[in-house]
């Protein structure tokens, strides 16, 4: 069995608070560590009332504090959000907190809506362009210093934290592979040119300093529950999640419903049924088979799987069920 890791966006529930969502992000890192999880990733988002992982590196450095053993880091941070030298200067402070644990996942996305992304004082069309100028940046500042180099990241200089591509398109994976780094397809939310953008990647890859030879991790959505029945509920919250969103009424995670068939419309219903086809739902051995065929159907080298449910006790069960296939 290939690597299988842990994708958390921190949900905030309806009924809970950001203090609760801290919490049980803790108790899942930590029980993904006894698990035999490989990695833990959060995710930066902004002016989104159900996701508590804006300030990444904070969050990721409460989590490493308290495991001792997992890899943490971010999946992503969005680095048009941010100067180079401030991300290494978190991620240089991270790693050296936590030794040989720490990774660092970009995307050039907002993580946000436009007007939060003004609040962010982010120019997109430029800062999205310099996207490539950027990383190579935070590799200098990863590197050891060169003799007059100007500017450093203290700490960060010379600790070669482990930098990937994360994406949607054909545009990350073509840089990842031009600069020989790994590559996070997010395929758990917006599955449409996986297949595609992996080949590319394998195909176009060349050898770096960090990497030898490609290596795609994919995203998955895993709702394991006791029942079938059991996992088809608890999957409606990030059903009705997503319908929220493209109404454009963002919120807090929603509790499971009976059926989701009373909430959405044709169109929103197609519209989520394909922004979440890369998912398994159903009991233990209905999402052991589903995760075993989808690595044997696209081969990534590692799987990182993600499973937004209201209740934190039954995303826990749900870990602990698809944890019975890590060897």
């Amino acid at each position: 069995m290939i690597p299988l890791s842990i994708l958390d966006l921190a949900p905030v529930s309806a009924g809970s608070t950001v203090a609760d969502s801290f919490a049980a992000s803790k108790a899942l890192a930590q029980l993904a560590e006894t698990l035999g999880y490989h990695r833990y990733w959060l995710a930066e988002h902004h002016n989104m009332p159900g996701i508590a992982s804006a300030a990444t590196s904070l969050l990721i450095s409460h989590l490493a504090a308290a495991t001792s053993r997992i890899r943490l880091g971010a999946g992503g941070i969005m680095l048009p959000n941010h100067s180079p030298l401030v991300i290494a200067e978190q991620f240089g402070t991270l790693a050296t907190l936590y030794p040989d644990r720490i990774d660092l996942g970009l995307g050039r996305a907002p993580g946000s809506d436009q007007v939060t992304a003004r609040a962010l004082r982010r120019n997109q069309v430029e800062t999205e362009a310099q996207f490539p100028a950027d990383i190579a940046q935070l590799l200098q500042y990863f590197a050891e210093a060169q003799p007059g180099q100007p500017v450093q990241a203290v700490p960060g200089q010379g600790l070669h934290v482990p930098l990937w591509i994360l994406g949607s398109s054909l545009y990350g994976a073509q840089l990842a592979a031009q600069l020989g780094l790994p590559y996070a397809f997010a395929s758990h939310f917006a599955p449409g040119m996986m297949q595609q953008a992996a080949e590319l990647y394998r195909r176009e890859f060349k050898p770096s300093a960090q990497l030898d030879k490609p290596y795609l991790m994919l995203g998955l959505n895993v709702f394991a529950a006791d029942t079938t029945a059991e996992a088809k509920r608890l999957f409606t919250s990030v059903q009705q999640q997503f319908v929220n969103l493209a109404r454009g009424t963002p919120g807090l995670l929603p509790a499971p419903v009976d059926s989701i068939d009373s909430i959405w419309q044709p169109h929103e219903k197609a519209y989520v049924q394909n922004a979440l086809s890369c998912s398994v739902v159903g009991d233990a051995q209905a999402v052991k088979q589903g995760i075993t065929d989808f690595i044997a159907r696209y081969q990534p080298d590692e799987l990182m799987l993600t499973s937004m449910m209201h209740d934190p006790a039954a995303r826990q069960h749900s870990y602990r069920l698809a944890a019975e296939l890590i060897n």
